[in-house]
């Protein structure tokens, strides 16, 4: 039996939801530019969840059925209320509220394909207003109910701030979902599947999805991406500040990428987006830092960046709070952590792999009054 740290290169499972060879990743096929330049996140999603692209009528449907699932129990609501609002970070505020939100509904322990698809549309439709509310209740304000009228992307920023967004950010925050609705068996989406293997329930299997994506490896680094530009405050900071922390061996968050050797393809539309929103909001130096810090570390290290390390300066030039990024992330891998998990309910099989022994050998019990 041999090991391979970290499970690198391991394949776990077969699977026809997403995949990434050649650097090229692809939704059922779809490459991801041509969605991201092309497609709504409503049309992702169902893309994700049935092998295919909607038709007209299917779209509208499924546009229809997130609305009218979009709210949230009002016990939902006023449990985040009792959170110490303080100490908390909203990924540990949603991974409570999605567990929570499992206790109300009666078919969560129903496994049948009829009621598993009423269980995704909850929670793909009610992730964003959790999170939308969560942000305004530590802010002292009330929560902002959902709206018929708008998209996902629209209704997302409208909870959030109040207000109904202008086209270019709703644009910019579509393209956003849609570059991060899946990635093929990565932490957390291997995370859900190993749970719901044991035939656990869909809200667990989220649950625990959410609890790997909190992690800086993970979903958390463009958080950190965004701390470190505010330390740097100015381009002229850059060059000092990103040697000092390469000649000292500190991590660059937002570099690099497991299975991407010639960089992250959905890296591009992010850095697009930054150079277009921070040109609009009037503060280029978020993007002209982020430029810097990428030339010096390809540079120096010969790594390239991820979808983590643009989405920090493209998410904070929406006005959208830091310890709101991973969140985002989790709003619309909700989509890919869902048809992972109707895959896996599909042709299911308990994960269940083995370790390597490195611990002492032939031990002999001794009794306590001679140890």
């Amino acid at each position: 039996m041999s090991t391979t740290r970290g499970l690198e290169g391991v394949v776990a499972t077969t699977s026809s939801v997403s995949s990434i060879i050649d650097g090229v990743l692809t939704y059922h096929g779809f490459d991801i530019d041509d969605l991201a330049n092309n497609a709504s996140f409503e049309e992702v999603i169902f893309l994700l969840w049935n092998g295919r692209l909607p038709k007209e009528e299917e779209l509208k449907q499924l546009t229809e059925e997130l609305a009218s699932y979009a709210e949230v129990p009002q016990g939902v609501i006023d449990q985040m209320r009792m959170y110490p609002i303080d100490q908390v970070h909203p990924m540990a505020a949603l991974r409570t509220a999605i567990s929570f939100l499992g206790l109300y509904d009666s078919e969560a322990d129903d496994q049948s394909d009829e009621a598993n698809k009423r269980k995704a549309l909850k929670l793909q439709a009610q992730v964003q207003t959790i999170v939308t509310a969560f942000s305004r209740i530590r802010e002292g304000k009330d929560p902002v109910s959902p709206r018929k009228d708008l998209g996902f992307a629209a209704n997302f920023l409208y909870m959030l701030n109040g207000e109904e967004p202008d086209a270019i950010a709703v644009d910019v925050f579509n393209k956003a979902l849609v570059l991060h609705a899946d990635h093929e068996l990565n932490a957390s989406t291997f995370t859900a599947r190993v749970c719901v293997a044991t035939l656990s329930d869909m809200y667990s299997g989220i649950t625990a999805a959410i609890g790997a994506l909190k992690g800086p490896l993970h979903g958390g680094a463009n958080e950190r991406v965004m701390a470190m530009l505010m330390e740097i405050d100015q381009v002229e900071n850059v060059e000092p500040y990103i040697m000092n922390a390469l000649n000292n061996k500190v991590k660059i968050m937002g570099f690099g990428h497991r299975v991407y050797k010639d960089g992250d393809p959905r890296a591009k539309h992010l850095k697009e987006m930054s150079e277009k929103l921070t040109t609009i909001t009037g503060e280029t130096k978020w993007y002209e830092m982020s430029s810097k810090i990428n030339e010096i570390v390809t540079r120096e290290k010969g790594l390239l960046p991820n979808v983590d390390f643009y989405s920090a300066s493209v998410y904070h030039s929406l006005g959208i709070k830091h310890d709101l990024f991973t969140p985002i992330f989790a709003i619309s891998r909700m989509s890919g952590w869902i048809a992972h998990i109707l895959e896996q309910f599909s042709n299911n099989r308990l994960i269940r792999p083995r370790a390597e022994y490195i611990g002492p050998d032939k031990q002999v019990y001794i009794p306590m009054e001679q140890r």
